[in-house]
Parts: structure tokens; C-alpha cells; sequence
């Protein structure tokens, strides 16, 4: 038994079996279908059950499905920055999180397209309750963060993942992907938590839990999306939030969000990889601030590679036009550009409900905004340095 058993992915012998116990239910072969629809599901299950490494059967399955949402339900994917990045290298992606699934999956393509070392990611234990759900997430390297800790059980589950990151990182050779919060930004303005930061650091022995970013390569990833395909899903949440009450999911939510992310409408998708902080490490390394101070410090370093590397789209640029009444980005987007996202915005809430639209349309200002705030942010760290 290893202490890692209730978080960890499957390991490689364990593959096969995994799949075995899976490969009649009714989820996977809509999946597959989904992927091969013009192959004969006896032959994808041949396949299968001959697939014994989680490599294969995310290069063999995963990724083709994956292909397939690409083609159904955007256009296109567009990278940057993938050549800053070497090969037989682990590095630490940081990321914005939009999607529940789509994030990690996409830039996991990118990586195996570029022959880079694929990542073991992390997933809320609250987005896996389906057993076949667990299965898969599994089987496609997700290792479990569990929600709704408190208290020592909080911190002992933080440090058993701190641990395992780690380990991946450290010993394994293995990168790993996680959010820059706990959960998807859901109002479009994405900060890192320096609680996630932190929890990094648990497994760190010694007095410089700092120290550990500077053994490890640490990457911030922005990716946007067009059109957030769970967007309306979202505004409950950002209701409650806006008038101090209390959110309570609604039951199976979260995979309607799942699928939702999967099969909705996304148009254009760019991934930027926005390089490896090597020298911003080192430089708050070396200076005389605390330990807190230099967690916020890299809190803000990330968040300005984030800002700044986010691809503004034309629905970026029109939702800050409407929301402040303005033509200030008018040059940035068409007029068949701008009549298409008021369609889609009054096809999706009502938008006599003052409430609603502003939140509808802060969730694709706030880039915007800050990718504004990223060139203000990047003067006061220089003169922090």
C-alpha cells in the first residue's frame, strides 16, 4: 500500500484491468461512438483491451475524442510559447481554469503533439463521483484534490497532495498541471490564490518552504476561449456570490457542466505558454522578504504572465464595449462580430435583468481589464526587484 493509493492515477500495471472493468458501460462506448463513429465499436474495443499503459490509452482514446469536440464544437485551437519548452523535461503548469475538463486535456494534446512530457493533473474529488467517472480520470493520469476539508483534515489532505506533486515532479520526471485558485474562475478574473502556492510548499522540509519553486520549473499557461461554453452555467453562482448568500449546487451540476464544456460552442481556443519563471524565482529568492511576502510576490508574477498572455477575442472586446456603454474597442471586433454575441446574449439570459447582464458581461470584460492591469503590474514588481 502506498500513502499516494487514494489520490494517485493508476499506475501502468494497473492500466489494462482498469479498463476491463469499464469497457461495457454505457458512458464509454457514447464516448467512443462520440470519437469513432465510423468504426465498429468491436474493433475500438479490441483495441482496448489490448492497451495496457495510460499512455497509450490517452494517446489511442483520449486524444482522438478529444479531436473530435475540437472539430464538433470550435474553430480551431491556436499555441504560442510551446517552443520555450524542452523535451524529457517535468515542469509545473500553472493555469487559468475555465473548463473542467477541456483545460488540462487540451494542453495535455499540445504537450503530446510537441513532444513534450505529458502532465498528471488535478481534479476535485466533487467532479468524479460516478464511479465511471473516477475510472476515466484515472486512467488519463487525474490525481484527486477533495473539497469540503476543514481544519486537520484540510491540511493532511493538502500535504499528501504537496507530497505526491513532489514526487511527480521531483522523482518521477513527470509535469503536473494544476489551477491557479481552487476551482474555475467563473467571473472571467483570474487571480492566483496564494493558498495554492502554499500548499505547493507543505512537502518542503526546512525552514525555506520557498525554497522547493526554486528546485522545480514553474510555468504559467492562460487559455481562452471564445465563447465560454458554460457561461449561462455559470450565473447562479455569480448571483448568489454578488448579493453575500450562499450557493448550493444543484445535484449532478457538475456533470452537466462537464458535458456542457465538452460539446458546446467555443469558436476559437488559443493555449499560450508564458515561459519558465527561472529568473523571477531566483530574484525573490534572494531578497529579504518573508515568506508570505514571497508567495504573494510569485502570486503576482503569475498573474501577470497570465493577463498577459490570455488571446483577447473579438467577445472580449465587445462585452467591455457594452458593459461600459462604450465604442472604446470598436476598431478590436466587426459589426457581424458584435450582432453575433448579442444574439448569443440575449438567446442565453434576460437581459432586462440588470443583475444578470452585468455579470454575463464582466465574465468576458475582465481579461480585458486585465490584460490592461498586466503592463501596471509588471512596473511595480520591477521596482519591487
Amino acid at each position: 500500500m502506498s500513502k499516494f493509493d487514494p489520490i494517485r492515477p493508476f499506475y501502468e500495471a494497473e492500466a489494462n484491468q482498469a479498463i476491463r472493468n469499464i469497457i461495457d458501460d454505457p458512458m464509454l462506448e457514447a464516448m467512443m461512438n462520440f470519437a469513432f463513429p465510423d468504426t465498429n465499436p468491436s474493433e475500438w474495443k479490441a483495441l482496448m483491451l489490448h492497451t495496457h499503459s495510460l499512455r497509450d490509452f490517452q494517446i489511442n482514446f483520449i486524444y482522438p475524442a478529444l479531436m473530435k469536440v475540437l472539430e464538433k464544437s470550435s474553430d480551431g485551437l491556436s499555441t504560442g510559447g510551446f517552443e520555450a519548452l524542452e523535451p524529457n523535461t517535468a515542469y509545473l503548469f500553472i493555469s487559468n481554469h475555465r473548463d473542467i475538463i477541456l483545460d488540462t486535456s487540451l494542453l495535455n494534446a499540445c504537450i503530446y503533439e510537441k513532444g513534450l512530457v505529458m502532465t498528471t493533473s488535478a481534479i476535485g474529488d466533487n467532479l468524479i463521483k460516478k464511479p465511471f467517472l473516477h475510472t476515466l480520470s484515472r486512467l488519463n493520469r487525474n490525481f484527486v484534490i477533495k473539497r469540503g476539508l476543514s481544519g486537520r483534515a484540510l491540511f493532511e489532505s493538502s500535504l499528501l497532495v504537496s507530497q505526491y506533486i513532489q514526487k511527480s515532479l521531483l522523482k518521477e520526471n513527470r509535469s503536473v498541471w494544476t489551477a491557479q485558485r481552487e476551482g474555475r474562475t467563473k467571473d472571467g478574473n483570474d487571480i492566483t490564490q496564494k493558498g495554492v502556492l502554499k500548499m505547493l510548499t507543505l512537502a518542503e522540509e526546512g525552514d525555506n518552504p520557498f525554497g522547493y519553486f526554486e528546485k522545480i520549473k514553474v510555468v504559467p499557461v492562460s487559455i481562452s476561449y471564445e465563447y465560454d461554453p458554460t457561461d449561462i452555467l455559470k450565473m447562479p453562482e455569480l448571483l448568489a456570490k454578488s448579493r453575500d448568500e450562499k450557493y448550493i449546487k444543484q445535484e449532478n451540476e457538475d456533470f452537466v457542466n462537464l458535458l456542457r464544456g465538452l460539446l458546446g460552442t467555443k469558436k476559437r481556443i488559443h493555449i499560450q505558454v508564458n515561459g519558465v519563471l527561472d529568473e523571477e524565482i531566483k530574484e525573490i529568492a534572494a531578497s529579504e522578504a518573508t515568506q508570505s511576502e514571497k508567495l504573494s510576490l510569485l502570486a503576482s508574477h503569475i498573474d501577470k504572465k497570465v493577463w498577459k498572455g490570455y488571446k483577447l477575442w473579438p467577445s472580449n472586446y465587445i462585452a467591455h464595449d457594452l458593459l461600459y456603454a462604450s465604442e472604446k474597442y470598436a476598431g478590436f471586433y466587426t459589426s457581424e462580430e458584435k450582432d453575433a454575441f448579442e444574439k448569443r446574449l440575449i438567446g442565453k439570459i434576460d437581459t432586462s435583468n440588470q443583475a444578470l447582464l452585468k455579470s454575463f458581461l464582466s465574465m468576458y470584460a475582465y481579461p480585458v481589464e486585465n490584460h490592461l492591469k498586466a503592463e501596471e503590474l509588471a512596473d511595480k514588481l520591477e521596482i519591487r526587484e
